[in-house]
């Protein structure tokens, strides 16, 4: 399963595809996240859609929310948490802006966001949801899985997630092959063929062990 591996080796597995911008990240202290994503497309400052979704999406979904970078509006905060909660849903991802950080942290709920912004939303646009978007430079559709951590936030397209699953054990075990050789006195220079790279006398040179 996905949810065994780190979102950066899911990255490097997928082939680099699927990782959202640096600017989406961890606002919270929830640790790691994964789910199916339910999506949501709100007009800038308007978070009416997102009320709707919480009570569409299924256990276990993950509300991935794209309103065009816009964050000087923050369209999710406590209250929702709680609802949010209380359906089963796993977290947030949103290429807009958060409040009630301190409160969402006490209830464990992981939260990815661009900017972390106390002004308030309207309530008047339906906006769409469960339709294909676009968040963080990524096309997401639903029921595609969602990874996050401290490193960020990578989806992996529904069709894919058996082959990607099986890349990430295949690169983790070459990691954990690797790391074992460093303990062993190896240095990353040989391990990757870096050597060849270098200039001889440059000083990167490494010794023979």
């Amino acid at each position: 399963m996905l949810a065994s591996f780190d979102a950066a080796t899911i990255a490097e597995a997928a082939g680099g595809t699927g990782a959202m911008c640096s600017g989406i990240r961890a606002v919270t202290s929830a640790g790691h996240l994964v789910g199916t994503a339910f999506t949501v497309q709100c007009r800038p400052g308007d978070n009416l859609a997102i009320h709707r979704a919480i009570y569409m999406a299924e256990p276990g979904d993950v509300l991935v929310v794209a309103v065009d970078g816009h964050t000087e509006a923050g369209l999710w905060g406590e209250i929702m948490t709680v609802a949010a909660i209380e359906r089963g849903i796993k977290g947030l991802v949103t290429d807009g802006a958060v409040r009630d950080v301190d409160a969402i942290n006490r209830l464990g709920f992981p939260v990815f966001a661009r900017a972390v912004c106390m002004r308030g939303t309207r309530k008047d646009d339906l906006g769409t949801v469960a339709q294909p978007i676009s968040i963080g430079g990524v096309a997401v559709s639903p029921g595609d899985v969602v990874i996050g951590d401290s490193d960020g936030i990578v989806v992996v397209p529904q069709h894919r997630a058996a082959e990607v699953c099986d890349l990430s054990r295949l690169r983790q075990e070459k990691e954990e092959t690797i790391k074992r050789r460093l303990r062993e006195g190896k240095s990353t220079l040989e391990l990757y063929g870096f050597d060849a790279k270098i200039p001889r006398g440059s000083g990167g040179q490494s010794s023979a062990r």
